[in-house]
């Protein structure tokens, strides 16, 4: 018996049941249209004419839910009544899949619902009202059970029994219909095929800005302030001896964390949605500016520069700044002292991107001065490979690590 009313306890449970029978009354309003056909035919068979009416006013209650506010308004409504998680429905145009089976599902969930509305309240109304009034005999009258013609009367301590038989009924009946409707709801009001494709297609592209402002935000803020750390450390020690290098170097630090507030203002637009204008660019064209703050946070850098560089334009220059800037980085980072080697060569097939620096016993910040996420070589490795181009990192030789990274040309700005 307490199984029967535990679920009755529960919220959910009211709310789906006061949903089904809202349902079952919002149809109301189309009875009188329903019972049209039938009243032009009288002449039929009454049990004919209460078929044509139910199937009329169910072609009715479907078409009501051809609207696309109606389903909408159906998801909103389960999802708070019935406590399904139901996506909202894709905006936009109907896709391909909606042209077909999956334009009825809303119709056919709308048409259950009336009838699952109307069944629960009929059956569990009948059924309370017998709970509540067999005991007192308030309606006059007597309750028979009827099995194969033979009829018995329940009187006495019996109809005690069949009340709360009934009630215990009547709440089976509401636990039946919520479960029904949250069954059903997912199944029918959930998003179709169609467009859970657009769904995953929009999520793919989301998860791909969201990939690429991870690089934006490690490449530039990163470098940023792995450089201007290395610059402030400078500045102080030759703050006495050298006046001019620590001006430089405090130069060097405000040109930089400027670059990087743009790019940083710029993914903070993004993550918005605001309108935050073109993203800022980096080039190759920037590589000298690069390479001059590295000098100011004083690494001793030898660049070798080769080819038409003014030729690479587009994408592959803004991805060979980034390589480049990590490159750098990670020998600002892990460096050991000594020339930082920086080859760049555009050919007629690929440009060649190289950075070399020492890995021996490290002079100048301690090990650990400068935490790193372990995403860099990955993410170029990834950069890399969208691009359609060679990737190879690691140590050359005993003492030294090397970068290498061919992109090839063909690859379109």
């Amino acid at each position: 018996m307490l199984r029967g009313i535990r679920p009755l306890l529960r919220g959910s449970t009211y709310s789906g049941v006061l949903f089904a029978y809202c349902g079952a009354l919002a149809s109301l309003p189309l009875l009188p249209f329903a019972l049209l056909p039938a009243l032009s035919w009288r002449s039929t068979p009454e049990s004919v004419q209460l078929v044509l009416v139910l199937l009329v006013w169910a072609v009715l209650v479907g078409v009501v839910g051809l609207a696309r506010p109606v389903r909408r308004a159906l998801v909103v409504s389960a999802r708070r009544l019935l406590r399904v998680p139901l996506p909202d429905p894709v905006a936009g145009r109907r896709t391909s899949g909606s042209l077909g089976l999956d334009r009825w599902r809303t119709p056919l969930w709308l048409v259950l619902h009336v009838a699952v509305g109307w069944t629960g309240a009929l059956a569990s109304g009948v059924l309370f009202i017998m709970g509540l009034s067999l005991p007192g005999n308030w309606l006059g009258g007597e309750a028979r059970a009827s099995l194969f013609g033979t009829s018995v009367r329940v009187s006495g301590g019996w109809s005690w029994v069949v009340a709360a038989v009934c009630i215990l009924l009547a709440v089976a009946v509401c636990v039946l219909v919520t479960k029904a409707l949250r069954w059903s709801a997912p199944r029918l009001l959930g998003p179709s095929a169609a467009e859970r494709l657009a769904l995953a297609a929009e999520r793919e592209l989301l998860l791909a800005e969201r990939n690429r402002i991870a690089h934006e935000l490690h490449d530039s803020i990163g470098h940023t302030l792995t450089a201007a750390t290395i610059q402030a450390a400078v500045a102080g020690e030759v703050l006495s001896a050298d006046p001019a290098a620590a001006r430089a170097a405090m130069r060097s630090i405000e040109e930089s964390t400027r670059a990087a507030l743009e790019d940083l203002d710029y993914v903070l637009g993004v993550l918005r949605e605001d309108q935050s204008g073109a993203a800022p660019t980096r080039t190759l064209a920037d590589l000298p500016g690069l390479l001059e703050r590295l000098r100011h946070a004083g690494a001793v850098v030898e660049p070798e520069l080769s080819g038409e560089l003014a030729q690479v334009q587009g994408t592959l220059s803004r991805a060979a700044y980034r390589i480049l800037q990590e490159g750098l980085t990670n020998a600002l980072r892990h460096g050991a002292g000594g020339p930082i080697e920086v080859r760049v060569a555009a050919g007629p097939d690929g440009l060649d991107l190289t950075v070399v620096n020492r890995t021996g016993a490290r002079m100048g910040p301690a090990p650990g001065a400068f935490p790193t996420s372990g995403h860099g070589l990955p993410g170029l490795a990834e950069r890399v490979r969208l691009l359609h181009g060679e990737f190879q990192a690691g140590p050359d030789g005993t003492q030294h690590w090397r970068l290498a990274v061919r992109l090839p040309v063909r690859v379109s700005a």
